[in-house]
């Protein structure tokens, strides 16, 4: 059950999963789920491992261990300027759609952008716009001045004009359709 719990901690990443979600998962009452936190905590409690369980709000995660800060520092060093194309694509996306959530980056882009955000936000090219009125009020993104300075631009209206793409309703419709072929 320790893997188990291990494995969907690292699907779920920064977002965390709640207790009584767990429980519904794996199947298990609040005693035994307790006895898997408490063995997992206790492995991860070894000196010879870089990353901890907490229990933060009502959500458990995996984080990083506070002794090691300095390397993880390291890793998200600003020194270089050069931009991944991960980091173009978030701040694309985010530069066109401010104020946007990062659960809405991750549906455009299709992946966890919870990383890149970091390190945008380290770098200073995007800021905490506040908070959006959606359940659990996520943090709203958008660019900074720096982002401006970065690409030479005076504002946001600046940005190319993306071009509209038309959708045609047919290909859309694939549940529809596949639905409509199994009748």
């Amino acid at each position: 059950m320790e893997a188990v719990l291990e494995g969907l901690l690292f699907l779920v990443g920064d977002e965390g999963i709640t207790l009584s979600r767990l429980k519904e998962i794996l199947e298990i009452e609040d005693d035994e789920l307790n006895k898997v936190i408490e063995t997992l905590e206790n492995e991860y409690d070894k000196s010879n491992r870089g990353i901890k369980l907490e229990l933060l709000g009502n959500k458990l995660k995996l984080t990083t261990k506070k002794e090691h800060k300095e390397y993880y520092e390291r890793l998200v060093e600003t020194d270089d300027s050069i931009l991944s194309q991960a980091s173009l694509e978030t701040l694309a996306i985010i530069a066109y759609n401010e104020p946007i959530t990062r659960a809405s980056i991750d549906e455009i882009r299709g992946i966890d952008s919870s990383y890149v955000i970091r390190k945008l936000l380290l770098k200073n090219l995007i800021k905490d716009m506040g908070r959006s009125d959606a359940p659990g009020r996520p943090i709203l993104y958008g660019v900074t001045d720096e982002f401006l300075d970065y690409f030479g631009l005076s504002s946001i209206d600046e940005l190319p004009k993306l071009e509209e793409v038309e959708i045609d309703e047919e290909e859309t419709d694939l549940f529809t359709s596949k639905y409509n072929e199994l009748n």
